[in-house]
């Protein structure tokens, strides 16, 4: 055989092994199902976080945190019974909630979810005749048991108002901070897991 009919059959030999290759199916990944994150039973809503309005506002806040939880299937924690026993603990020294660890409350209160919530905007500009209002929230809940975060989420919601005087602005606007404070709260809480005590 000729150098010529060799060197054509070793080409042709090659070829054949690298289409062959390619023929080959890819064999499929082995994806491991991602682990769901136990979700506690119960969870202790803490003062909100608000540097930025009326300490009113915050309470506001709270109440309709623990009102959304309860229709989640989450028992009730008193806020006075979480207020006291951080007060104990702290010494009656004012502390921002961001500064209380997870692991505390979990101590302190017997739960195993804590509910963190920040007023992260609160603003009315007011303007002759009208006052467009702006609200932000976030929230975060963290296990008691291991400090890591469960859930997360952060919404806003816009209004305005016209009115003739500012003093009549200053009433309606107060007005749309419930009524924004409401709506934040519904839409997050449906990305909420349900409680244990959820009808349905």
């Amino acid at each position: 055989m000729s150098k010529k009919y060799l060197y054509l059959s070793v080409l042709l030999v090659c070829f054949l092994l690298v289409a062959c290759g390619h023929n080959k199916k890819a064999s499929p990944l082995s994806l491991k199902p991602e682990k769901t994150k136990p979700m506690p039973s119960s969870i202790a809503v803490l003062p909100v976080i608000n540097h930025v309005a009326d300490p009113v506002i915050g309470q506001i806040v709270r109440q309709r945190l623990i009102d959304e939880l309860f229709f989640k299937g989450y028992p009730k924690i008193s806020t006075r019974i979480i207020d006291e026993r951080l007060a104990r603990i702290y010494e009656g020294k004012p502390v921002s909630s961001e500064a209380v660890p997870p692991m505390t409350v979990g101590e302190l209160m017997g739960v195993d979810g804590v509910l963190y919530c920040r007023i992260t905007e609160m603003k009315t500009k007011y303007r002759p005749m009208y006052a467009p209002t702006r609200v932000e929230l976030s929230f975060e809940m963290r296990s008691t048991k291991t400090g890591e975060t469960l859930w997360q989420a952060k919404q806003d919601a816009s209004t305005r108002n016209f009115g003739f005087t500012r003093r009549g602005l200053e009433m309606k606007s107060f007005q749309d901070y419930e009524a924004a404070i409401g709506e934040i709260v519904k839409k997050v809480m449906k990305t909420f897991p349900e409680g244990p005590d959820a009808v349905g």
